[in-house]
Parts: structure tokens; sequence; C-alpha cells
């Protein structure tokens, strides 16, 4: 028989039973939480599961069958002797040794005898022995094999213990086995039992809390699996860690210059950096400051990447190169793909390299909205990277060298943000600076180190050696803070401030049309700007009918609406199928997998809007990829009616695009007049052409005296809003505008058609 001791740490529930004090058990109940015993329960759960027993909630009684065979085995007798309990269980239990059945024996005895000093009768412990039987057959039978060895075998009790589950667990505590009881509901219900604590103690430690409802056996066993399949993932594990950012003082610059051999002594880990410094301490020096570092980390051999502004997508043969599966399981994936990372050079590194990916991912995949397609994605993203930049900075690499990684201007996806943490767990130091404070970066990571500094300064570039560089004036940066001051939330705006717009089709009365005509796009109602995005509030309309039938007034109207950047069209069609377009040959390979090819069109020897500004041919593409994507023209995606878009947008006459070069979407916005008297029918190019030009920011009006149906066949949706202005007249000549004379009466449509100054 084993006596219960006292335990003076946790850790001596771990020590084998030669190694004791008094060569005593320990049978401990806990009923509060710490980290310290969540550390305790995960570790004592491992030993319980591999060498002992883990109850979760109560005991099955002995079942029908289970009593059936005990009675066709032992029989139903019972004899109040530990000579009758011995020789039971070498019946029972026949692969138990003498010792263990001595010992097992006794402590069932001692049990019994208590039950029967408390007044318990002959015939209710007769069935309290059978029940310990039965649960030592079939429950406990591999912790009492193991009585008597040097290594102590465990038993785990989750939840409220039942008095007779108490008693066994007892007998076994005494017969040679540490006992731990969790009790998520306090010690209340147990004390009934036990009121002097006479068979368990209780645990008491500093900081002890109620447990957190998500803590349970199932959720260890979770994480344990969890922890078994990540060490799988590993394989063999590299013989350092990274220790980040843990030796810095906090001068990055100064740090990151250290020597790797001076920043620790301790051979198991690696001594790198993660940082993030937003903004500038000093506008002027900045950039020469950047100038100088990368200088003296040239000079001194340390291997470097620069990265700026965006990190390139894998390419296709880059992605095309990178072995892989389907996959239905994460850690199936994940074993798989870190195959594709190889070191032949440095074997560590290799290992540092996998884990790293591992971590990463496996962090990833506990983020909200993923899943495996896109986790697979990301992995290959990493893996592509990793190939692409591996050998400037790792070519030649031996412990403890660090290497350099600068991101300048900050993560803008989570593929880049992902990336640089991968990197961060590597013997990399990784510096990401982000100096335009109106930029953000994506990134968070918990060994991540911020700096904030109040100033921000726009550039573009890493001032690199031989590089271009540029570096402002005191003058120029004094500049530059006044412009910010003047033209940021100010409702004053510097000539072409934005590069971003988009249209906002007004819905108004037919009167309100004369009033905005003139106006600059910032005084029209629902202008904004958001996240530098102009709303620009244009006017896209159908006026049929003629008023009053005065047709004179109605020319003369028209003709006041005739500003130098309005588009006039007088002839119907003004851009006919028949009409020669270079592009159409190409259309199909500009607009491929439900994608502008805007890289490809650039390129290509066809294209006629190369001498534009590269904003003002992106935000033209950018539209052109909206307006088919918005599905507006009738036969988009159903008889091959986004080629024709395609064609349409890019062959655009010159003065219109002289007008698009010089728009500036807060100002006047450039106009388009149609005007169709007869029967012609508008050709599908001219209301593709219109849509196009509504959306880049034209005002366009149609003049319809006779009310036909005209560019709205063409259109899946009401995209224009129309006006019925009066009676219809049919057959009009369209005069020569030249010769109309506004010198007349002011007359209230004169009024409404005004010229605004």
């Amino acid at each position: 028989m084993f006596e219960h001791k006292k335990i003076q740490d946790l850790n001596d529930f771990f020590v084998e039973l030669n190694n004791r004090r008094d060569n005593g058990v320990y049978f401990y109940r806990i009923n509060g939480y710490n980290e310290q015993i969540r550390d305790f329960v995960q570790s004592y759960y491992e030993e319980a599961r591999l060498s002992g027993v883990v109850i979760e909630g109560r005991i099955p009684n002995p079942d029908e069958k289970n009593l059936s065979y005990y009675g066709e085995i032992m029989g139903m007798n019972f004899q109040m002797s530990t000579e009758f309990i011995e020789a039971s269980l070498r019946k029972w239990l026949p692969r138990i040794n003498a010792y263990q059945r001595e010992t097992v024996a006794a402590s069932i005895y001692g049990s019994l005898e208590s039950m029967q000093k408390t007044g318990k009768n002959e015939n209710m412990i007769r069935n309290a022995y059978i029940k310990f039987m039965c649960w030592l057959y079939y429950r406990f039978e591999r912790i009492v094999n193991q009585l008597g060895g040097n290594k102590i075998p465990k038993i785990l009790y989750e939840g409220e213990i039942s008095k007779y589950e108490l008693i066994l667990i007892s007998i076994l505590s005494n017969a040679g086995c540490d006992a731990v009881l969790l009790q998520y509901n306090g010690d209340a219900g147990y004390l009934q039992m036990d009121p002097r604590s006479a068979w368990s103690d209780n645990l008491c430690l500093p900081g002890m809390t109620a447990f957190p409802d998500t803590f349970c056996l199932k959720q260890i066993q979770k994480e344990s699996a969890e922890r078994i399949s990540r060490e799988r993932l590993y394989g063999r594990k590299p013989q350092v860690q990274n220790c980040t950012n843990a030796w810095i003082k906090g001068d990055i610059f100064q740090d990151i210059k250290t020597n790797a051999r001076d920043r620790g002594s301790d051979p198991g880990l690696f001594y790198n950096c993660f940082c993030r410094i937003n903004g500038v301490e000093d506008k002027l020096t900045y950039m020469n400051e950047l100038y100088q570092f990368q200088l003296e980390m040239k000079s001194s051999g340390r291997r470097t990447l620069i990265l700026e502004d965006t990190i390139m997508p894998p390419a296709v043969d880059e992605i095309s190169a990178v072995k892989r599966g389907v996959y239905s399981r994460q850690d199936q994936m994940l074993m798989d793909l870190s195959g594709n990372i190889r070191y032949a050079a440095d074997q560590e590194l290799q290992r540092l390299m996998r884990k790293a990916f591992v971590d990463v991912l496996l962090d990833e995949g506990e983020q909200p909205g993923i899943n495996l397609n896109k986790l697979t994605s990301k992995a290959v993203y990493l893996i592509c990277w990793l190939k692409r930049f591996q050998s400037e900075l790792f070519s030649g690499w031996k412990l403890p060298e660090i290497s350099l990684c600068i991101y300048f201007g900050g993560c803008k996806n989570g593929n880049e943000a992902l990336f640089m943490r991968f990197l961060a767990r590597l013997p990399v130091d990784v510096l990401i600076l982000v100096p335009n404070l109106n930029t953000s970066c994506l990134l968070q990571d918990k060994f991540l180190y911020e700096i904030n500094h109040v100033n921000s300064l726009s550039a573009d570039k890493f001032p690199r050696e031989n590089a271009g560089i540029h570096m402002g004036t005191a003058a120029y940066h004094a500049e530059k803070e006044l412009d910010t001051l003047l033209y940021q939330s100010s409702g004053l705006y510097r000539d072409r401030q934005y590069s971003k717009a988009n249209a906002v089709t007004l819905q108004t009365m037919y009167e309100e049309i004369a009033i905005l005509w003139n106006q600059e796009l910032k005084y029209r109602p629902n202008f904004s700007t958001v996240n530098n995005v102009v709303n620009m509030p244009v006017i896209f309309a159908k006026v049929s009918g003629v008023k009053d039938g005065n047709v004179a007034e109605y020319w003369k109207n028209i003709k006041k609406i005739l500003t130098e950047n309005t588009l006039l069209i007088r002839n119907v069609p003004y851009i006919s199928h028949e009409d020669a377009n270079p592009i159409k040959a190409y259309a199909a390979e500009f607009y491929k997998n439900g994608r502008l090819q805007k890289n490809r069109i650039k390129s290509h020897p066809g294209y006629q809007y190369g001498y534009l500004r590269e904003e003002i041919q992106d935000y033209l593409l950018e539209k052109l990829q909206a307006l088919i994507e918005q599905k507006s023209i009738k036969g988009t995606f159903v008889n091959g009616t986004e080629y024709t878009i395609v064609s349409t947008a890019l062959n655009m006459p010159k003065d219109i695009l002289r007008w698009i070069q010089r728009f500036d979407f807060t100002k006047k916005n450039p106009k388009a007049v149609y005007i169709s008297t007869t029967e012609e029918l508008i050709s599908l190019e001219d209301a593709i052409l219109m849509a196009y030009l509504n959306l880049i920011g034209f005002d366009v009006v149609f003049f319809v005296p006779t009310g036909y149906q005209t560019v709205e066949k063409h259109y899946s949706g009401k995209l224009l809003e129309e006006y019925q202005i009066g009676e219809y007249i049919y057959d009009l000549r369209i005069p020569d505008f030249d010769k109309i004379s506004l010198d007349f009466h002011q007359g209230w449509i004169n009024k409404i058609f005004k010229r605004g100054t």
C-alpha cells in the first residue's frame, strides 16, 4: 500500500518512483485555473493518455452483458477476505503479477472494510465489490498491469465524481497510481463525500481563478492532436530558432548595422529584427540617411534585398514550377508543398525555411474567411517569392549571418504581409518603411516592432545607388506642407489633384440641365472626394420633342450649349459598323478570360493612346473594364458585343482624346451633343461611345425632336434620363450653328439655356 504525499511542485507528478521523496503517490483535485495549471493539465493528459486512463464524465455502470460475463466467469459468490479477493483477481485479471494482485487485493479489502464500518450491509458490499471488479476489467486493466513499476501510471478524471468512482480511484491510488480530479464547478460536491480531504488533497496555487468556459479535455485533445500533426509537418526540426527584437536597443538602423555575432551569445538562437517605421523623423535628411544606409550595407558585404511599392505577383512559369496536387486537408497540403522548399547548400537553413513556412500558414489558416483553396494559393505565392529572392538573401549564407530585406512603401495586400512575416522567422532583418502616412501597410504580427513619427513624406522609390535619386530642399518640403494644408479637406483643389474618378449620373428636372451645364463639377450636387477618388456628378440625358413647336428657338438653345469642349454629332450614325477600325483585329486578344489585358494592350503596336499621360491611359482602361463588367450594352457576353466595346473604346478620335487629356475631374467637364432628326438608326458603336464617355465624365445629351427610340434600344437598362419637352417634329434639317445669331430677347427658354459665367 502506498501513502499519499504532498507535492512541492507540479513537476513532482512526473518524477519516477525511485526518485520521489518517501516513495509516495499523489492524489490531487484541481478546482481553479491559471496558465501554470493549463500547462500541467496538458502534460498530465499526455502521460495519462499514454500510460494511464483518462475519464471524461462518469464511468458507466456495468450493464447486463458485463454482469452476465462476470457471473459466467466468477460466479456471484463473495467473501470478505483478502485471500478471496486475491484468488478472484488471479482468475479475473490473469495477466497481472503476484505483487499487483496482492497490492490491489489489499487496497480493495481496505476500502470495503471502511464501507462496512460506515454501516453498509453484506449485500451492498458484495454489489460494490462486483462493480469494482467490472470497472477494473473494462476500464482500468492497463493501469493494474503497470503497478509496481518505476514509471507510475496516471488517472485523470474530468467532472463531478461519484462516491463509488472516488472509492475505486482511491483503491488504485493506494495501490500505486497518481490521480488528478478536474472539478470545473468547485469542491462542494466532493467535500460532501470526503469532508476531511482524507482521500485526496486540494491544489492551491497563487493566482488561481475559475476555469474558462472553453477549457476542457476535448480542447486539450484537439490542441494535442494539432501539436502532433505540426511536429509531423516539420519533419526534422532546425537546431536554432529566431530571437526577434528581444536584443534590440530601439535605434533600428544602428541595431541592423550591429554585427550578427555581437547581438547575442546563445548558440541555439539567431538574432534578427522585424520592424516597421511609419512616417519620417526629419523630411530633409530622411532620403539621404536611407541612401547612406544602403551604401554602408553594400560596403559591408551584407546580403540585402530592397523591395519597393509592390511585389510583382508570381508569373505563370513561376507558379507552374511549384509541384502540387489536389488536397482535401490542410496538413496534407502543407506537408506536400513544403517539399518545394530546398536549399542544398545548407540543410539547417532549409529546415528553418520549412518550419517558418508551416508556422505562418498554420497561423494564416486560423484567420476568418480562409479556406483550403485560398490557403493553398497563399502557400504557392510564398514558395514562388522565396525562389525568386532566395539567391539575393542567402547565397553563400552561413550561421550566424543575418541578411537584410527592406520593403519601401509597406505591404499592399495579405500575400505581401505573409511573405514579410515568413522572412522575419528566418535569419533576416526585415525593415518596413512607410514614410507617407497616407499609405496604409496591412502587415500585422506579434513579433513586429513599430516606430511612429509624426512627419509624412511622399516618396515612391528607395534611394539606391545609381537609381535616379530625388531629394527635396527645405523650400520644396515647405511647399508640400502648404499644399497639404490648402488642398486636403478644404474644398480647394489644385490642378489635376486626382487621377481617379467615378461618374455619377444626376437625376434632375429638365430645367436644371441648363443651370448645371457650365458649372464646374465641384459645385454640382453630390460632388465628393473619398479616398483620393472623385465622385463626378454628370448629365446623361435624352431630350424628346420641340418646345411649343418653335424650331428657331430650338436650334438657338442647342447652340448655346456648344462649348469649345463639345463633341457635336449631327450625322447619324457617327460611327458605322462598316467603318475602318484597326483595333477590331486585336479585340479578342485584348479581352480574354473575363479580363481586359491592360499590359498587353499598352505594349501592343496597334495601341493608339500611348502618347497620353500614364494615369490617363490607366483611367481609360479602367473605365473600359467597368463598361464591360456592367453589361449595360445589350449583347455583352451573349453575342460578342464585349469585343465591339473594346474596339470602339480604343479607337476614339483625336479631338476626344485631347479633351480627356486636359480634363480636370474637379472642374468643367467635356460635353457631347448628339442630334437625331430622322428615322436613321443610331449604331451600336455610337451607343457604346456615348456610354463610355459618360463613364469617363462627359456630359452627354441626345436631342431627338422626333421622339423616336434611339440610343436606348442598345442599352440593357435605364442609363440616361429622358425629358419630354414638347411636340414631335419630323424631318428637320440641322442648321449651320455658326450662322445662328444669339441676339434676341430673353425668353424663358433662353434663360434656361443661358451660358454660365
